[in-house]
């Protein structure tokens, strides 16, 4: 008797084994009831109000249920609940918070997609990742504060480097104006900067730039760092002079330019020189002393005893 219970388990152990080898098997072969998923946003930050967003195409209509799970797959938000959803591609839209309105963790999460017609609960392999602690900025500075944009592929653009706490997109503004949103995203990198603001170029002279940060998620830097740039073309050393009749006289010049036009009285010349070497006219007077390059100049008072 116990022999023939025995093959009877035994028996009963295959078919089921059986059955559920051909269950798998057929599993295999039926074709999924999700076509492709599209991440719309992967990170999302309840204090920067940004939220994340999924495309999901489903092959044919059933009762969805949609739920955010975290990474031991635990239930954190349940974004529909048997809501019928017809062929065709459906976005699913997360704001960081759990099923009862607080702020989930900061994590990384996926959707879970429960299809009730046809049994089928499938987690998409799309992480989502909620962050809400906000970068800073530890460092930042201009290898050359001076800079002349006036095309000459001398000292054009000035460069700044910078280093955050968390990786980010580094913010440079211009007195509460953004002009450059970097493209890394990495703790240590460096943007340039042309002289521009809105696409046009700004007249010489000196500014600050405040340099911020906003990370994937949305979040703004609050600690930030304040870099001083000087833009100029060509200048003088000084503004007034007083020489004597005929004697020679050295003026400095600030400027990238390999050669500068410059003219003093009815005297006019092309140099190189750092500083600008002249002799004075031999009658006394007051006279303007010019030096240009490129369009932009910029002059003195010479006057003559």
């Amino acid at each position: 008797m116990q022999r023939t219970l025995s093959t009877a388990v035994i028996v009963g152990l295959l078919a089921a084994t059986a059955a559920a080898f051909a269950i798998t098997e057929r599993l295999k072969l039926t074709k999924s009831p999700i076509t492709g998923t599209k991440v719309v946003r992967a990170f999302l930050s309840p204090a920067a109000h940004t939220t994340a967003a999924v495309n999901v195409r489903f092959r044919r209509g059933d009762l969805v249920t949609a739920t955010v799970v975290d990474s031991g797959r635990h239930a954190v938000d349940t974004l529909v609940y048997r809501v019928r959803m017809p062929q065709g591609r459906h976005t699913f839209t997360w704001n960081g918070r759990t099923d009862v309105a607080t702020v989930a963790p900061d994590g990384t999460y996926r959707f879970e997609i429960h299809l009730s017609n046809q049994h089928r609960t499938i987690l998409l392999p799309n992480p989502i990742v909620l962050e809400t602690k906000r970068p800073a900025v530890l460092d930042a500075g201009a290898v050359r504060p001076a800079f002349s944009p006036d095309g000459d592929h001398q000292a054009d653009t000035v460069t700044i480097h910078y280093k955050l706490s968390d990786g980010a997109h580094v913010l440079v503004s211009l007195n509460g104006h953004r002009i450059i949103r970097g493209r890394s995203s990495k703790e240590k990198n460096k943007v340039s900067w042309g002289g521009t603001v809105n696409g046009r170029l700004l007249p010489p002279g000196k500014y600050v730039l405040t340099i911020g940060a906003v990370d994937l998620a949305g979040n703004k830097a609050v600690k930030v760092q304040h870099v001083a740039v000087e833009l100029r073309y060509i200048a003088l050393g000084t503004k007034h002079v007083t020489v004597r009749a005929g004697s020679v006289f050295r003026v400095g010049v600030s400027t990238d330019a390999k050669r500068y036009r410059w003219a003093l009285g009815a005297r006019k010349g092309v140099s190189s020189a750092r500083p600008l070497k002249l002799r004075a006219p031999a009658s006394r007077g007051t006279y303007r002393l010019t030096v240009g390059e490129d369009g932009h100049s910029d002059s003195a008072t010479v006057t003559v005893r």
